[in-house]
C-alpha cells in the first residue's frame, strides 16, 4: 500500500497538506460560514421552486438544488467537527473518518451535481432541438431514473473509494491515503477527471450550442409571425420561460466548469510532483473554497435568472417590507 506523504492532524482529512493550526482554523471557520450561507440559500431556492410549482415541471433542476443543499449542510457539519479536533477511537471513529472527516459526502454530492447537470442539459437538448421525438419517447420514469442515478450512483461510487483507501491510525483520520499502488491512484484521478469534468463539459458545449442555435432560429420565425398576424401571448410566455431555464442552466454549468477546474489542476500537480505540491497548504484551501463556492453561489444564479423562482422571492421581499 502507498500513501501520498501528506501530514495529518487528529480528526482531519489527510488530503489536507500541513499548515499552521492558526491559519487552518480560520480556513475551517470560513468554510463553516459558507456552509451556513449555502444551506440557507439553497433551502430558500427549493422553497421558491415548490411555491411556484416548478419542482414538478423541472424535476432534474429541483434534484440538482437538493444536492447543493445536501453538500452545503454536510460542509457545515464536517468542518464544525474538524474545529473540534476529535481523537478517533474504534469503529465509531472509523465511520466518522470515512463518512464525515474525509469530506467524501461533499465530493460525492459534487459528482452527483455533475451527473444531474449533464442530465438537465440532455433533457433541455432533446426538448428544444428534438421536440417531436421527446414528446413521443421521453417519459417521466426516465427523468426519475436520472435523478436516482445522480444520487445513488455518485454516493455509492464515492463511498466505495473512501472505504477502500482510508484508515484511522493513532486517533487520526487518513482518508484517500492507502492505495494499492501509485499507478492505481493516478488512474483513478484521470478517470475522475474524464468522467466528471471532460465528458460533462463536452455535453454542456455541444448541447447548449445546439439549443442556442434553435432558440435563435425560433425567435426569428416568431418575430416574422408576430409582424404578420399579431403576437401570440401563450406562445410568447412559453418561449420566454424556456429561454429563462436555458439561460439559468448555462450559467450554472459554466460556473461548475470554472469552480471545479482548480481542484483537478491541484490533484494532477500532486500526481506529477507530490513533494512540491503538498507543502502549500494555502493553495489547497484556496481550491477547496473555490470548489465549495459553487454550491453556495448557485442559489443566487437561480434567484436572478430563473423567472418563476425570482417572482416568488420578489413576493417574499414585498411581503416583508409591507409587514414592516
Amino acid at each position: 500500500m502507498t500513501t501520498t506523504g501528506m501530514t495529518q492532524n487528529t480528526g482531519e482529512n489527510t488530503m489536507t497538506p500541513s499548515l499552521s493550526r492558526g491559519i487552518e482554523f480560520y480556513f475551517h471557520c470560513a468554510i463553516v460560514v459558507m456552509g451556513v450561507v449555502g444551506t440557507a440559500t439553497n433551502a430558500l431556492i427549493l422553497y421558491a421552486m415548490v411555491a411556484s410549482k416548478q419542482h414538478k415541471k423541472h424535476v432534474l433542476i429541483f434534484s440538482q438544488n437538493a444536492l447543493d443543499l445536501f453538500s452545503s449542510f454536510i460542509m457545515l457539519v464536517n468542518y464544525s467537527l474538524k474545529l473540534c479536533n476529535i481523537h478517533l477511537i474504534g469503529s465509531a471513529g472509523y465511520w466518522l473518518c470515512t463518512l464525515l472527516l474525509s469530506d467524501s459526502l461533499i465530493w460525492s454530492a459534487f459528482d452527483g451535481s455533475a451527473i444531474s447537470l449533464a442530465s438537465i442539459t440532455i433533457e433541455r437538448y432533446l426538448k428544444v432541438v428534438h421536440p417531436v421525438w421527446s414528446k413521443k419517447k421521453l417519459r417521466n420514469w426516465m427523468i426519475y431514473l436520472a435523478v436516482a442515478f445522480s444520487w445513488i450512483g455518485s454516493f455509492t461510487y464515492g463511498e466505495i473509494v473512501v472505504f477502500l483507501t482510508s484508515a484511522v491510525v493513532d486517533g487520526a483520520c487518513y482518508a484517500y491515503r492507502f492505495w494499492v499502488s501509485e499507478t492505481a491512484r493516478i488512474c483513478f484521478d484521470v478517470w475522475n477527471f474524464v468522467s466528471f469534468y471532460v465528458i460533462t463539459l463536452l455535453i454542456f458545449i455541444f448541447c447548449y450550442w445546439r439549443i442556442l442555435v434553435v432558440i435563435r432560429r425560433q425567435a426569428s420565425v416568431m418575430a416574422g409571425y408576430d409582424d404578420a398576424a399579431g403576437p401570440s401571448t401563450a406562445q410568447t410566455v412559453c418561449n420566454q420561460l424556456q429561454s429563462s431555464v436555458v439561460k439559468t442552466m448555462i450559467f450554472v454549468s459554466a460556473f461548475y466548469a470554472i469552480a471545479r477546474l482548480p481542484t483537478y489542476i491541484y490533484i494532477f500537480n500532486i500526481d506529477l510532483n507530490p513533494n512540491a505540491a503538498v507543502t502549500d497548504g494555502t493553495s489547497y484551501y484556496a481550491i477547496v473554497i473555490i470548489a465549495f463556492l459553487y454550491t453556495c453561489t448557485n442559489p443566487f444564479i437561480y434567484a436572478i435568472k430563473f423567472d418563476p423562482v425570482k417572482e416568488v422571492l420578489q413576493r417574499l421581499i414585498r411581503c416583508k417590507k409591507t409587514s414592516e
